[in-house]
């Protein structure tokens, strides 16, 4: 299957053929745009939409586009298997267009052209004046208040008056349940180093394009991939070309599905999985530019230049205090939250902090018995202790926060809504090896230990956060968006949409991705 060009749906062209706009627009006077910016479609003759074979509500509903039937998950293939030419439907609580054949949302630009003007109808009259007006921040505690205030910013609504946008804020489409890239994308838009790199044209397309066409002939006859490096400059000059309608990043979709074959499609996916892959691919195609090809603890490409650290791993036996220390590259750091039963009260707290959450990681942990460590002092497999800490830290921290628990042995999964408290400034000088290291055993170590200090000296351990990935809703429907700060202001990018709000709301969400960048190159 060739992934290097968007594969219409043949059925979606069909339908497409034989009654053009007709069924979206009779469609637009029913879709319902929440105070969140998401829409849905609703007004139907019964108040709870139920499918028409089953009666199921509480699963995946879409409306036919030719008879208006409702059919869940399970029925739509049969619907349209039994009145052939109604392929294609609606998918009621999302708003995004779907193949009952084909089993999977397909994208159409006509479609989202219809949402976004219905949407622009529903901003209240009067909305331009109070575009400019300033609000002051709700209190942490005011969530409600925080969201009704908020500010819609940078949409194209036929408003000349467009001073008070935020510069280089441009909303992304959906494509079919592609939050989650584009909350991604949004935070590496908005990433010093990485805006700096290319909006500075150290990668130039037209170079790149010239590279590889010298070797155009090869490359095709090895089935060698795109540059996914030159898609994501695109993706950069589109999001900062001045223009403030939302942008459709379709282009890089299908390069990274050119390069991820096996997450080809539009369902949901994990935005840190997303995250990991996006450095994986921008390593392996700046790779063949680069002179050292070795691990990626010594890659100097940009994606492991802004992202990577070094952890640094201590196993102690606990029999002679023998201690074996390893270090690993990294450019994440994944975080446990912390117990959220109260011992005192054996009531759910249902609060964790940042800080808590790297003091449980960097705290030392006595390993199992089936992971004893082969003490070369005892020369013997003993008990041990093992302590993580950081012997150098990257520009731009990004903190994972484990919010999906999976049990292998009872086959479930689940999302733990557990609120995180975490702060706009964070001094890392605590976790760092140098300071574990004296904590742990005191100064007398350092005559054996200084090259830590000298590594974990060389950058600046104060940071500040820039942008904040949130989960909302269940674990098989949820939705991503993200927090961005830009000076002293807080925007929300939800997809198309682009909101101002306040400290308070940023510090109520629910955190899962975090990303901190250092002071002094902020």
């Amino acid at each position: 299957m060739n992934l290097g060009k968007p594969l219409p749906c043949s059925h979606l062209k069909e339908y497409r053929k034989h009654h053009g706009l007709q069924g979206y627009r009779s469609l637009q006077t029913h879709f319902r745009t929440a105070p969140s910016g998401r829409t849905a479609v609703g007004k139907f003759q019964s108040l709870i939409p139920r499918c028409s074979l089953c009666s199921l509500r509480r699963c995946r509903l879409y409306l036919c586009l030719i008879c208006s039937s409702i059919s869940c998950s399970d029925h739509a293939a049969a619907h349209s298997q039994a009145n052939p030419g109604h392929e294609i439907a609606v998918d009621v609580d999302r708003a995004e267009v779907f193949c009952c054949v084909c089993a999977d949302q397909v994208y159409d630009p006509d479609f989202d052209t219809a949402v976004m003007a219905k949407q622009f109808l529903e901003l209240p009259k009067g909305r331009e004046k109070d575009r400019c007006r300033k609000r002051r921040a709700a209190p942490a505690h005011d969530i409600e208040r925080a969201s009704s205030r908020e500010t819609i910013l940078v949409l194209d609504c036929g408003v000349k008056n467009r001073s008070c946008q935020p510069l280089r804020l441009r909303g992304l489409n959906n494509l079919g349940n592609t939050c989650f890239m584009n909350s991604v994308l949004q935070t590496l838009l908005h990433t010093p180093p990485l805006k700096n790199y290319f909006l500075g044209d150290w990668h130039n397309r037209e170079l790149c394009r010239k590279q590889r066409s010298r070797r155009r002939r090869r490359a095709v006859e090895a089935g060698e991939l795109s540059c996914l490096v030159c898609d994501v400059d695109s993706v950069f000059s589109e999001a900062f070309s001045g223009n403030p309608t939302p942008y459709s990043p379709a282009r890089f979709l299908f390069s990274w599905w050119q390069h991820s074959s096996n997450l080809a499609s539009y369902e949901q996916q994990d935005a840190h999985e997303f995250f990991i892959s996006m450095l994986d691919m921008i390593h392996e195609s700046e790779r063949s530019t680069l002179q050292n090809k070795v691990g990626f603890g010594d890659c100097h490409c940009i994606a492991h230049r802004v992202f990577s650290g070094v952890l640094r791993s201590d196993v102690t036996c606990t029999i002679c205090g023998f201690t074996s220390t390893t270090y690993d590259p990294c450019v994440d750091l994944s975080l446990d939250l912390e117990p959220s039963t109260d011992s005192k009260s054996n009531k759910s707290s249902r609060i964790s902090t940042l800080m808590g959450c790297l003091d449980l990681f960097t705290r030392p942990e006595r390993l199992g018995p089936d992971q004893k460590l082969y003490c070369q002092h005892c020369e013997m497999h003993q008990d041990s202790v093992k302590q993580m800490s950081i012997r150098r830290l990257p520009l731009v921290l990004c903190f994972h926060i484990k919010r999906f628990e999976h049990s292998l042995r009872r086959g479930t999964s689940k999302k733990i809504d557990q609120y995180l408290q975490f702060p706009f400034s964070l001094d890392m000088t605590p976790y760092l090896s140098y300071s574990i290291i004296r904590n742990r055993f005191g100064n007398r170590i350092f005559a054996f230990e200084g090259d830590e200090s000298d590594v974990s000296n060389d950058l600046s351990s104060e940071f500040e956060v820039f942008a904040v990935i949130t989960h909302t809703g269940r674990l098989e429907s949820g939705h991503y968006l993200t927090y961005l700060r830009l000076g002293e202001r807080w925007y929300k990018c939800d997809d198309a949409w682009i909101t101002q709000v306040s400290d308070g709301a940023v510090r109520a969400s629910q955190g899962y991705m975090m990303y901190y960048v250092q002071k002094q190159i902020k």
